[in-house]
C-alpha cells in the first residue's frame, strides 16, 4: 500500500480496448477514485508524469510495442525509491484521496507491469482485451492508415509480451471486452471481487454489439477489389494461429473465449 490506506489500480490495454470506458465504470464505485479532470487526453497517468516516456515517444496507438523500450520490467534502472516518490506526487492531487482505491489508466500500461509491481508491490492490474479487429480497425481510423496487418502484429506483440510478464504478477485479473458489454453486471462483480470491494457494481448499460460494425467493416473490405481479397487472405493465414492463442480468431470473427 502506498500509505496504509490507500491501494493503486492500474487499468492495463491497448488503445480502443475500452480502458476508458472501465476507468469510468470503476471510478464511479464510492470505494474508488480515477485520474480526472486532469486536462491530459482521456485522464491518463502517462502523461501526467515525468518518470518515464509515454507511449509517444515510441509511436503512440498502433506502433508503441514494437518498440523495445516501451517495455519496462522490474530490471529497468527507473525502478528507485526516488521514481515511486514522483509518480505518486504527480498523480496524488488528480485522485479524491479521501476513497481508498486509487486507479491510473494508461494503455501503455500494458507493457509495463512488472516495472510499475516493482515500483508497488502491493499494486493490483486490470487487465481489458478487445478482439483485434476492432481494435486494429479503430485504430488504423486514428492513425489513418491501411496497414491492418502491422496492427494486428502490434495487438499481437503487446499482449505476447504481457502473457510472459502475467506469470510475474501478484495481482492481476484479465476480462474480455466483449463479456463486459455483454453482461456488465456478472463481469464488472468479477472485478470488484478481484479487488476486494463490497456493493453492487455501479448500474451500466452498454452496447453489446459495439463490435459489429468493426466485423461489417473488415468484411466489406475483403471483398472491395481484387489487392484486398488477396491481401485480407494472406493475413488471415499468417496471423490466424497466434490470435487464437487468445480466444479470438481471424475467420470467425464472432468468436471470443479469452485465454488463460
Amino acid at each position: 500500500m502506498i500509505d496504509g490506506q490507500h491501494r493503486l489500480v492500474f487499468v492495463c490495454g491497448l488503445h480502443r480496448s475500452g480502458t476508458s470506458l472501465l476507468a469510468r465504470i470503476l471510478g464511479g464505485h464510492t470505494d474508488v477514485s480515477r485520474l480526472e479532470g486532469t486536462g491530459a487526453p482521456e485522464d491518463e497517468g502517462q502523461h501526467l508524469q515525468g518518470v518515464y516516456p509515454p507511449a509517444k515517444v515510441f509511436g503512440g496507438p498502433g506502433r508503441f510495442g514494437f518498440d523495445p523500450r516501451a517495455h519496462l520490467t522490474e530490471a529497468s534502472a527507473l525502478v528507485t525509491d526516488e521514481n515511486r516518490e514522483r509518480l505518486i506526487a504527480d498523480w496524488w492531487p488528480h485522485w479524491d484521496t479521501t476513497r481508498p482505491i486509487l486507479v491510473e489508466k494508461s494503455p501503455p500500461n500494458l507493457l509495463k507491469t512488472r516495472f510499475l509491481q516493482a515500483l508497488f508491490p502491493d499494486a493490483s492490474f486490470v487487465v481489458l482485451v478487445r478482439h483485434p479487429v476492432a481494435v486494429s480497425l479503430a485504430t488504423a481510423k486514428w492513425r489513418q492508415t491501411r496497414r491492418y496487418d502491422r496492427l494486428v502484429e502490434h495487438w499481437l506483440r503487446c499482449h505476447e509480451v504481457f502473457e510472459e510478464d502475467r506469470q510475474r504478477l501478484d495481482r492481476v485479473h484479465v476480462l474480455l471486452y466483449e463479456d463486459l458489454v455483454r453482461d456488465p453486471s456478472q463481469t464488472l462483480s468479477g472485478v470488484l471481487g478481484f479487488l476486494g470491494l463490497q456493493g453492487d457494481p455501479p448500474a451500466t448499460e452498454l452496447d453489446p454489439s459495439s463490435n459489429r460494425r468493426y466485423f461489417e467493416r473488415w468484411r466489406a473490405l475483403e471483398r472491395s477489389g481484387l489487392l484486398w481479397r488477396a491481401y485480407f487472405p494472406l493475413v488471415t493465414a499468417r496471423y490466424e494461429r497466434r490470435v487464437r492463442r487468445f480466444g479470438y480468431s481471424l475467420r470467425d470473427l464472432e468468436r471470443a473465449e479469452g485465454w488463460g
